[in-house]
């Protein structure tokens, strides 16, 4: 905790406890809401106008969007209880559910949406308890590839915007309006710099905009007839408790949403905390619990409230790396902001009006960084030949079956309408390919033993074993010992600072991999991470640090890596044992 206060005083931004000035808080939370409220109003647009609903509704599904991702972006900065990150993640509509939104539409109204969004909502809820036992499933691979398949999901229903223009409009009209808007945002973005290159897509907003009002386009009318002030009459459906074919055909796309949704929030929750201090620091993953939890009561109002889901949107993140400040006080600026729009209907109107090529275009900008997002995470974890198969074919797969190429009279035969969602096949794919990598890997050897000194020897005998099973001399043998005696000494230091009492226990798995060992502890969560305090080796100089500073210096020279994962109520602590070499030996 010193650590921590003494750089929240030295740099009161770069913390997320920083008491930044109140007016620099809301003059950088009504920054991002100028960022971020375009695409929060924009995409439910497209959904419910693509889905020919009625325009009572769309103005109620806006208003209800725009105040739940304000409410949600609070509740993730000022977190309550394990519900929240305690950082600034903003939240908004999600380009990952146009597709099947409109579907859901399209089937049976906004009661099938509501009721799928609630769906949605209680696997977010599993995932953020249960968060650590689907570690090996969701892994980067399968968690990139997924999102490198939304705009491919998405792309046939926004390119219908292209075209989505008055009856007697000018042929040219539509094109131009949509390059204008594509050139400024490309142009922006290439040749700005600083702060300038984050407004690139509401330049380019505006820039279409002049455009389409050049030939008529844009909706001047909504704007006059819409009120200053207050709410859209109320139209909610209810929720559709039939479970009808409609809602079970549609059902495994809103699961694999609930999969996006949790992986972008995931690793936005991993990109913030990565700014959010002044010296970069290891993912916490109660945070990200945290995170995934405010998700998941966001897409219950969303659902409730008969709109389509919401999920993070990076705009923080960036505001974050530019500007240095980190305070959740900002965060909270935001979503007030945010949520004091909901109730300026001609504020809305502004934007409800914008022309659906000018939509388009700015959504497919979108979707494109979102792509490029899914690669940075696929690369980012280190790429090999297996995870290079995994990827290709998982891709091309779903592209395949979203543009029905891929046998489809045998394939709608044997699995109807939920093979068509190419992130769905994808998806199963990724999955599957994934799990059959993890089962076919040498078997685990496992022992569970008391969190204590105590259970050196029974981990001593253990690692004996699994080294002579695998063939390794008495080096390698006494290398495992050591960085195991090593990780079980400091997770009893870290577990000695906790304040809760009681018995503790550690599974320690050991398998064979490349060459090497692999061996996984998984305990009960404690209140540091070795990862961090491996990085700060060296740079303290307490003296009643340096017992446990020579006992991480032995860990970090005895193990290759080291992966640290903190989840509530459990701690993973993962580290590869190389094979000595010759050299190595000879000086021991």
């Amino acid at each position: 905790m010193s650590a921590e206060t003494s750089n929240a005083n030295a740099d009161p931004g770069r913390h997320p406890d920083g008491k930044v000035p109140a007016m620099l808080a809301a003059g950088l939370g009504l920054q991002m809401a100028g960022l971020a409220v375009p695409g929060t109003v924009l995409i439910p647009t497209v959904v419910f106008r693509t889905a020919d609903q009625a325009e009572p509704l769309l103005l109620w599904a806006v208003a209800m969007s725009v105040m739940i991702c304000g409410a949600v972006t609070i509740l993730q900065a000022i977190r309550v209880g394990r519900v929240g990150a305690g950082h600034i993640l903003v939240t908004g509509t999600t380009g990952a559910a146009i597709a099947v939104s409109v579907a859901a539409l399209a089937e049976g109204g906004p009661a099938l949406l509501a009721v799928l969004v609630v769906v949605l909502s209680l696997f977010q809820f599993v995932f953020s308890a249960r968060l650590s036992l689907f570690r090996r499933i969701l892994t980067p691979t399968v968690m990139g590839t997924v999102i490198m398949l939304t705009p491919v999901t998405v792309m046939p229903v926004i390119f219908d915007q292209l075209e989505n223009v008055p009856a007697g409009s000018p042929p040219s009209a539509a094109p131009l309006s949509a390059l204008a808007t594509l050139l400024v945002i490309a142009v922006t973005v290439l040749k700005a710099k600083g702060p300038l290159r984050l407004w690139a897509p509401v330049i380019g907003i505006a820039a279409g905009t002049l455009v389409s009002g050049a030939f008529g386009l844009y909706d001047f009318d909504r704007i006059a007839k819409a009120s200053w002030v207050g709410l859209p009459r109320a139209q909610w459906s209810g929720l559709d408790l039939d479970f009808g074919p409609a809602f079970w055909g549609l059902l495994p796309a809103f699961l694999f949403i609930s999969v996006v949704c949790t992986i972008q929030t995931i690793s936005g929750s991993i990109a913030v905390q990565r700014v959010a201090w002044p010296t970069p620091r290891a993912a916490d993953f109660r945070t990200t619990q945290g995170a995934v939890a405010a998700d998941g009561v966001g897409n219950l109002l969303s659902g409730l409230a008969g709109t389509m889901p919401i999920g993070f949107r990076p705009t923080g993140t960036s505001m974050i790396e530019l500007t240095g400040i980190s305070s959740r006080r900002v965060g909270v600026a935001y979503g007030a902001t945010v949520v004091a729009l909901a109730f300026l209907p001609k504020a809305l109107a502004v934007i409800l009006a914008i022309p659906g090529p000018v939509v388009a275009a700015f959504i497919t900008v979108t979707m494109a960084s979102i792509f490029v997002i899914g690669m940075k995470i696929i690369v980012q974890d280190g790429i090999d030949y297996r995870k290079g198969m995994i990827v290709g074919v998982a891709f091309w797969v779903g592209v395949g079956f979203q543009n029905g190429v891929v046998f489809p009279e045998y394939m709608t035969a044997l699995a109807g309408p939920h093979l068509q969602n190419g992130m769905v096949a994808g998806g199963i794919v990724a999955i599957a390919m994934t799990l059959f990598t993890e089962l076919t890997k040498p078997r685990r050897s496992r022992v569970e033993v008391g969190l204590d000194v105590s259970a050196l020897n029974d981990i001593r005998a253990f690692l004996a074993a699994f080294a002579a099973r695998n063939g390794w001399d008495t080096a390698m043998s006494d290398r495992l010992d050591a960085a195991a005696e090593e990780t079980l000494l400091s997770l009893i230091r870290q577990d000695e600072a906790e304040v809760e009492p009681g018995p503790r226990r550690l599974l320690l798995s050991a398998r064979k991999e490349d060459g090497g060992a692999i061996l996984e502890f998984v305990a009960l969560t404690g209140s540091g991470n070795l990862q961090d305090r491996l990085a700060l080796l060296g740079e303290r100089a307490d003296e009643n640090l340096i017992g446990r500073e020579v006992s991480l210096r032995l860990l970090r020279h005895l193990a290759s890596w080291v992966r640290h994962q903190q989840y509530h109520d459990t701690d993973i602590v993962t580290i590869r044992v190389d094979v000595p070499d010759r050299k190595s030996r000879r000086r021991t």
